[in-house]
């Protein structure tokens, strides 16, 4: 059956067999004519899992127990409408996932202000992309994240990444690289570390932990004082460049060289090799997980604006979606202020629109709600209920012991799952979903493509589809809500006809015969103007400030979180997988040479690292790919968002995953 991998937004194109074999495809342009990578080869493991959910949970006196799905249904509406008579609709809140089909992300924001008429909901796409999001919606009024087709990557002469470390997260992009380089293109990487993916770089910016703000707004001085400002662009698509100039002018070079730690002759040859189009910007979750992430991403689309990049073939500016559905799981209504189409919850025309497909009053729908930390945050003392959906906040939220005590405050936790994560081992009730192989649905990439999954093997007889389970609850609270895939993406489509992601013209068999549909106007936009009222690209002045928290003698290192090659986000899915956990069994501190001497430490001796917020223990990993002043912490397992910082950026609410102030000595 043709389908595609249920890891990161690549979405490769794979078939799967009826007994769950991989073989890849060679007709999806992402995948670049047939590539997979180690966890797309071993993706059928997941569909073998011994420990795999097949019936609902309950919690009783002696831990959780199997039940009936009725008895599990039924105890679940009942508390609902306990929680909410006691506490308002506001009482319960949702939380769903990135790695979410379209039908899902949209059906769930649906029952949550339909059906609960709750304002308590989000999603962890909130901790990947919002910052990115936020940063082009108001610079091109609108996001999607490669507003261009991956295949362009090969036209670039030069490609910068800032952030990114595709050789691991999503190995078949790397072949997009390679061959751009093959036609004699240059790669720029800017990392804290030298990762698989800096290794291949032209040139390796290896910038301070929370400086890629500086780095930025110093390569636009470099721009505008070397003369490589596209003029003619600026003065006929944008606004704003004169306040912008005026704001890096007092970035230059060797001042940015004593924040960043990048020497100034690089910062030059870097803005030197953009300067020759066409050329591409891309961002990632390095630049983007902080607390200033979203004026980040604005200074280096300032700079590709300023170089005259988005619009134009084979140029421009994107940002590396990394969920499954990080695209289609922020456009349809899982987020706090958000409806269907990517209309905004406050806009009232948005509202009228939606209502009316809903068959509702627009009054009814509540209005915006917290983000998803903040959400997280207030439970026991906010919402009393919640349910969970394609999440596992325990591994991946920040400041995760803060998180894990509230959620044990909960009256009401409810899990959706196919194992038991950890999120799903406090839960009062744990219900039997099936997985990405096993159900039928849409996912869109990070090209903006929408994609059909496609059910290959059946699933185990009493799993249940989030799309049913979330239609048996509705009809106990008194609402009905489809259930079909099919029905609910057509759904989806009146919602969002006429919003900025508007999928009204895409429909299973277009996704068939084309091989993927591209929403907003086709493969590339900006060609002739951005969806802005003046049609320009706004240029937005932004300036440099440090992490949340600066290396102190107290906590005098910096510790960055990232991903390895054989896991996937929490690894809930990943550390199942007998081959993955074999590859990597266990996290690890990335330590300095220069560090591991001072600490007498050898490879593989445990290391405690310690932030404000708490402690891990794991093996020491000594490299001299990693700056002397920070050490590095794969963050699949529980142990290392113990550690990270909830500091929030003031416009996309995005946590500060990507850096924070610790101390390391050796540990037990």
């Amino acid at each position: 059956m043709k389908t595609h991998c249920p890891y990161c937004a690549l979405q490769c194109g794979m078939h799967v067999s009826a007994s769950g074999a991989i073989s890849p495809r060679d007709d999806v342009p992402a995948n670049a004519g047939g590539q997979l990578c180690l966890k797309g080869w071993t993706a059928g493991e997941l569909l073998r899992t011994p420990d795999r959910l097949t019936r609902p949970l309950v919690r009783t006196p002696d831990g959780l127990r199997p039940a009936s799905w009725e008895a599990a249904l039924d105890h679940v509406a009942g508390e609902i409408r306990r929680i909410q008579a006691a506490h308002g609709p506001d009482g319960m809140a949702v939380f769903g996932g990135g790695g979410l089909t379209n039908e899902k992300a949209y059906l769930l924001g649906k029952f949550a202000r339909v059906v609960l008429r709750t304002s308590q909901i989000d999603y962890n796409g909130r901790f990947c992309m919002s910052s990115a999001a936020a940063a082009c919606n108001r610079a091109f009024g609108v996001d999607r994240g490669l507003p261009f087709p991956i295949t362009d990557v090969a036209q670039a002469r030069t490609i910068m990444l800032a952030g990114g470390n595709p050789a691991e997260t999503m190995p078949p992009f790397v072949r997009h690289l390679e061959n751009a380089r093959m036609r004699g293109g240059t790669l720029i990487v800017i990392d804290p570390r030298e990762t698989p993916t800096a290794q291949l770089a032209d040139l390796h910016l290896q910038v301070t932990p929370g400086t890629d703000l500086a780095l930025a707004l110093g390569m636009l001085h470099v721009a505008v004082a070397d003369g490589h400002v596209d003029s003619g662009y600026v003065a006929a698509r944008t606004t704003g460049f004169d306040d912008v100039v005026t704001s890096a002018n007092s970035y230059w070079p060797e001042r940015v060289e004593r924040i960043t730690g990048v020497p100034a002759y690089q910062i030059r040859a870097a803005v030197g090799l953009l300067a020759r189009r066409p050329a591409m910007i891309l961002t990632a979750r390095g630049a983007e997980q902080h607390a200033k992430g979203t004026d980040t991403v604005t200074a280096f689309i300032n700079l590709a604006l300023a170089l005259g990049l988005p619009g134009r073939p084979g140029s421009g500016f994107g940002c590396v979606t990394g969920q499954g559905n990080g695209q289609g799981g922020r456009e349809h209504g899982q987020k706090a202020d958000q409806l269907p189409g990517y209309r905004k919850i406050d806009d009232p025309a948005a509202r009228e629109h939606v209502a009316r497909v809903w068959g509702v009053r627009p009054d009814d729908l509540p209005g915006p709600g917290p983000s998803a930390y903040e959400l997280l945050d207030s439970l026991g003392t906010g919402p009393r209920g919640l349910l969970i959906f394609g999440s596992n906040p325990v591994v991946s939220a920040p400041h995760a012991a803060r998180v894990t005590d509230r959620l044990r405050r909960l009256e009401l936790l409810v899990v959706s799952d196919f194992v038991l994560s950890e999120t799903a081992a406090l839960a009062t009730v744990v219900l039997p979903t099936t997985q990405w192989a096993e159900e039928t649905g849409t996912m869109t990439n990070l090209e903006g493509r929408v994609l059909l999954r496609r059910q290959a093997v059946d699933p185990p007889p009493d799993a249940r589809t989030d799309l049913r389970i979330l239609a048996d609850l509705s009809v106990r609270l008194g609402v009905t809500l489809p259930s079909h895939p099919r029905e609910v993406f057509a759904e989806l489509g009146r919602a969002s006809a006429g919003g900025l992601a508007d999928y009204s013209g895409i429909t299973y068999e277009r996704i068939d015969a084309e091989t993927g549909v591209f929403w907003g106007g086709g493969p590339r936009m900006f060609l002739d103007g951005f969806p802005t009222p003046d049609g320009r690209a706004r240029l937005l002045p932004v300036r440099h400030r440090g992490p949340a928290e600066e290396a102190d003698d107290d906590y005098p290192l910096y510790l960055i979180t990232g991903r390895l090659l054989a896991h996937y986000q929490s690894g809930a899915q990943t550390r199942r997988a007998p081959t993955l956990a074999a590859a990597a069994p266990e996290p690890f501190v990335e330590i300095h040479p220069s560090l591991a001497e001072r600490l007498a430490v050898t490879p593989g001796a445990p290391l405690r690292v310690t932030s404000r917020r708490g402690s891990a223990v794991a093996p020491a990993r000594i490299s001299s790919a990693i700056r002397a002043d920070t050490v590095f912490m794969p963050f699949h397992w529980a142990c290392v968002n113990l550690l990270t910082n909830p500091a929030l950026d003031p416009v996309s609410r995005m946590p500060e995953f990507k850096v924070c102030a610790v101390r390391v000595e050796p540990g037990t």
